[in-house]
């Protein structure tokens, strides 16, 4: 089997990475960062000492023999002839009972093992320790693996990626160490859409449903849920997912009836059977699921959000966006990542049977790439967790009614500041009590909950009104086009045709103490059925309109481009199209995305783009073009020491159960690439068959 190559990050001094890692013990939320592996070096004429390190996931780590055995791999480099390792240490972080296991190898010399608490003490690795380290090892391998657009690789550098699960044997082991620490999930944390863990909501289920929808390994997660949910009726909710999955849905039904009769208010059932209901169309009947869900658990922004989906399906869209207000937003907390110290200097080899001509990633490919400054300000490509989903929610509805529309609903359910300035002046010297606007405008029948400050949310790429402003204002004169007259006109168009939204009056203005008392209520008539809209949602529309501007410029100057040019010349540079064809993704516009990312490729491999591209592919269900993409992503990934991504062993899977791997194996080989490369994807191929997956047999 072939191996990612092996990063080197040297140090300035000694071991100043381990102490890093010391330090940070204490800051750790949640999985905890990917593993450190610090190795120390000496030149062979016997001359002074260096460290180096890299980090690692999927590593066996159920014992301390396993992990000196990946240090013991590392002894001798290809790349490096002229020093030695002289001793090396494993560094995993235990996440249920927060410590590090440390596995110390001297070469030659012997093996200690031991762990670090936050204090920095040394305390015994233990069985029980070890298993622990175990499980949180393969959960982390998935929680950081890549998606194949290559973000999460270039979040954190030389990371070497294992697939932590490679055999049958081993997936045993791992849910035998599931099941055992099933209960103390919570401790993991969850998801930063969900506010508090629990027994159904935490890393480790997350973790689990990942590997199970991965691998198709259904049968494997319905036993171990089976048996789980003996001890809590609440893991029905996991087990119906599965089921549903394993397309088992007879059994999933009667599962759910029988569980919500038990327990009629767990808001996770509810919403797999909204989730069952949606799918199948009934939206009627999903809604009142959503709305039980909702009851049940009005603090949690999943059951908001379904709510609010389900409204948009619905085409209710005044009531999607008043859902939508209600939603409790969190804070978006970013998984673990280490901190290290500057390096002395970084040293990242290409592993030979990965290289492949048009994926160049040498500095030489990227110099010369200039991207617009207004590109550089869209907000929205920053949003994560709650956000995200908020957002994406807000430009569905756009997609659907359009811009204008959507502004004539805004103002029709949220008080409008100008409105509300006007009505003010008007009535505010005829009476005065101590109701106010904001109490008039909460009158209603839905309920309004809110998880998080203002400021919070500024923290997850919000702009406030008066930067809104601002970058509004600065779109005037600028432009996303080359040509200085064809970009000033592409921006006149956009300005004529998009109406820049009118800021909402929010609650927070209403209670800031700054106004006057408010008059009676019975003086504000045209407010009784409307609302005041959050900061945050308000702070939304600003930011779609500034990618709704800068999408309407990019289209009507391309068009114009190719009106004037003929065959069109309008040219940008790699990164300027990916984050265009990000945009167009972000609004819902599917085939400008994919135009925009095979102009990019066109002027360079972008695994971003390229994984763009794959979407249209499986949609299309074109396998010759799914190959070839997934080809290429898979060899980029091992370029940057990455053999293992679940979403393109899903892909490659799907691929095999539609049209089987003897299929698959031929056009892959079939493919006039370097062999080496081709067997990087038979890899994958050779991986479903492992754990037999459909169609793998023929």
């Amino acid at each position: 089997m072939i191996s990612p190559a092996v990063p080197e990050i040297v140090e300035e001094e000694i071991e100043s990475a381990i102490e890093c890692r010391n330090e940070a013990l204490q800051t750790i939320r949640e999985l905890g960062p990917p593993d450190l592996v610090h190795l120390i070096k000496q030149s062979k004429s016997g001359g002074r000492q260096t460290g180096v390190y890299h980090h690692v996931t999927g590593v066996d780590a159920s014992s301390s023999a396993s992990l000196a055995a990946y240090v013991n791999t590392l002894v001798y480099s290809p790349n490096d002839k002229t020093h030695k390792v002289v001793s090396g240490l494993y560094c995993c972080y235990n996440a249920f009972s927060h410590l590090d296991m440390r596995v110390d190898v001297k070469i030659p010399g012997g093996v200690e093992s031991y762990c670090i608490d936050e204090r920095g003490d040394k305390r015994v690795a233990s069985e029980a320790l070890w298993l622990e380290t175990f499980l949180c090892a393969v959960l982390r391998a998935y929680s950081y693996a890549d998606d194949g657009s290559g973000d999460s690789i270039k979040k954190i550098i030389g990371v070497r990626r294992f697939d932590p699960i490679t055999s049958t044997e081993v997936e045993h082991r791992f849910l035998d160490a599931a099941e055992r620490l099933f209960f103390k999930g919570p401790q993991l944390g969850s998801e930063p859409e969900v506010q508090v863990p629990n027994v159904v909501s935490n890393h480790l289920t997350t973790g689990l449903l990942n590997y199970i929808h991965t691998t198709g390994r259904y049968t494997s997660g319905i036993n171990l849920f089976e048996k789980l949910r003996t001890r809590d009726c609440e893991i029905s909710s996991l087990l119906a997912r599965v089921l549903l999955s394993a397309d088992e849905e007879v059994q999933a039904v009667k599962l759910l009836h029988d569980a919500v009769s038990e327990l009629p208010m767990d808001y996770s059932l509810l919403d797999c059977q909204s989730f069952f209901c949606q799918r199948k169309g009934k939206l009627d009947w999903a809604l009142e699921c959503a709305k039980r869900s909702v009851t049940a658990a009005p603090s949690e922004f999943g059951t908001w959000a379904k709510l609010a989906e389900i409204y948009v399906g619905l085409e209710q869209w005044d009531l999607a966006l008043l859902t939508l207000n209600s939603c409790p937003m969190f804070t978006y907390q970013d998984k673990d990542a280490p901190r290290m110290p500057e390096p002395a200097r970084v040293l990242l080899p290409v592993l030979p049977e990965s290289m492949l001509d048009e994926i160049d990633e040498s500095q030489q490919a990227f110099e010369g790439e200039l991207v617009h400054p207004s590109l550089r300000k869209l907000h929205a490509a920053g949003y994560r967790g709650t956000f995200l989903k908020a957002y994406s929610l807000l430009t569905e509805i756009t997609a659907k009614i359009g811009w204008d529309q959507l502004l004539k609903i805004r103002s029709q359910v949220f008080v409008m500041e100008e409105e509300y300035r006007s009505e003010k002046q008007t009535v505010g010297s005829q009476t005065a009590s101590t109701h106010n606007a904001s109490t008039v405008a909460l009158h209603s029948q839905s309920p309004k909950v809110n998880g998080a400050t203002p400021e919070d949310h500024k923290t997850n790429g919000d702009i406030d009104q008066d930067d809104g402003e601002k970058t509004l204002a600065s779109f005037a004169t600028t432009a996303v086009a080359d040509n200085g007259n064809r970009a000033s006109s592409a921006t006149l168009a956009a300005d004529e045709s998009l109406e820049k939204p009118n800021h909402t009056i929010t609650s927070e203005e209403v209670k800031s103490g700054n106004e006057d008392p408010s008059p009676s209520q019975n003086n504000y008539t045209q407010f009784r059925h409307k609302r005041l809209c959050e900061r945050w949602l308000d702070n939304l529309f600003m930011v779609l309109y500034e990618d709704l501007r800068i999408y309407t410029i990019w289209r009507t100057d391309m068009a114009r481009s190719k009106g004037e040019d003929g065959g069109g010349d309008y040219r940008k540079s790699a990164e300027e199209w990916e984050i265009l064809g990000e945009l167009a993704e972000r609004l819902h516009h599917f085939p400008e995305a994919v135009e925009a990312y095979q102009m990019c490729l066109r002027v360079r491999f972008s695994p971003k783009a390229m994984k763009g591209v794959l979407k249209l592919y499986e949609g299309q269900g074109r396998v010759q073009e799914i190959l070839q993409s997934l080809i290429r992503l898979i060899a980029w990934q091992y370029r940057w020491y990455s053999e293992f991504s679940p979403a393109l062993l899903r892909t490659v899977r799907s691929l095999i159960e539609s049209e089987g791997a003897v299929k698959v194996r031929s056009i892959v080989q079939a493919t006039s690439l370097p062999q080496p490369v081709l067997d990087l994807t038979h890899r994958y191929v050779e991986l479903c068959a492992t754990f037999r997956s459909n169609g793998s047999d023929g």
